[in-house]
């Protein structure tokens, strides 16, 4: 009795792995319950197999599954599939950038997965002053950390759950009133060498350039996915941030650029 050569390869660790990551790029997004049913293996077996691809750069590890590299690559997919992408990265991140916040001052926060994180971070402080378009940060900021909290004005993203328009307010009189911060916080959707801060929208890019030039100090947020890419509009160069706060080390030459550029970059295994 014969047996199908890919049944075969199916049960070999090499095979098997194959067959995984081609499931996961045709699929997009899996779950580890899910594929060890498919594949007739164990959860753990299946964990092992998603870390390794995951350290190969072949698919994302995603909290309980994983992603398909071109699904992580659709930057504006909608909130809740993003908010599955990278998750313990992005907790990770968003703790960290809060090391840089002090108590009493005034940040700013742009929209996107990774300030969220940021926002539900911030237990320990007290008495910030935050403005922000990002729609869900008010209620993920905890509130014995706030003093005041002012949303953007503008035409709502359905898609991002943020405010596009300028970074400003008026007063009862309509004149515009001159704001700044001493931090702003700002999550973008690909980093590279030659291109800088990217993202995919431009009034989106044309937001966060403002926020950027109102601040003191410039936190960038972005987590390893987005290492090495560049998306349809520039945010700025390298050099506008004072920090570039991600889950682990950029690859060489993001991290030569950034020290030519003197950015300070901040991972979990550094010290800010």
């Amino acid at each position: 009795m014969s047996v199908d050569r890919d049944e075969r390869q199916r049960h070999l660790p090499a095979g098997r792995k194959a067959q995984l990551a081609a499931y996961v790029a045709d699929t997009g997004q899996v779950t580890v319950s899910e594929l060890a049913e498919r594949f007739g293996v164990s959860i753990d077996t299946v964990r092992r197999d998603l870390d390794q691809l995951a350290a190969e750069g072949i698919l994302v590890r995603t909290y309980g599954g994983a992603v398909s590299l071109s699904t992580v690559s659709r930057t504006d997919r909608a909130v809740d599939q993003r908010l599955a992408v990278q998750e313990q990265e992005k907790e990770k991140i968003g703790a960290l950038a809060a090391t840089l916040v002090d108590d009493g001052s005034t940040i700013m926060i742009n929209g996107g997965t990774t300030t969220l994180a940021l926002a539900r971070s911030l237990g320990q402080h007290r008495d910030l002053t935050v403005a922000t378009n990002n729609l869900l940060v008010p209620s993920a900021l905890p509130p014995t950390a706030i003093r005041d909290i002012y949303v953007f004005g503008g035409a709502v993203r359905a898609l991002t759950l943020a405010t596009i328009g300028p970074v400003s307010f008026r007063a009862n009189t309509g004149a515009e009133l001159d704001i700044s911060c001493d931090l702003a916080l700002i999550g973008v959707g690909a980093v590279a060498a030659d291109a800088g801060y990217t993202t995919s929208n431009l009034a989106e890019a044309a937001m966060m350039q403002e926020m950027i030039s109102r601040a003191a100090r410039v936190a960038i947020l972005v987590d390893s996915s987005k290492f090495g890419r560049r998306l349809f509009a520039q945010v700025s160069e390298l050099g506008a941030a004072d920090y570039l706060i991600t889950d682990t080390a950029p690859p060489p030459d993001l991290r030569d650029a950034l020290k030519a550029s003197g950015v300070e970059v901040l991972t979990p295994a550094t010290k800010p």
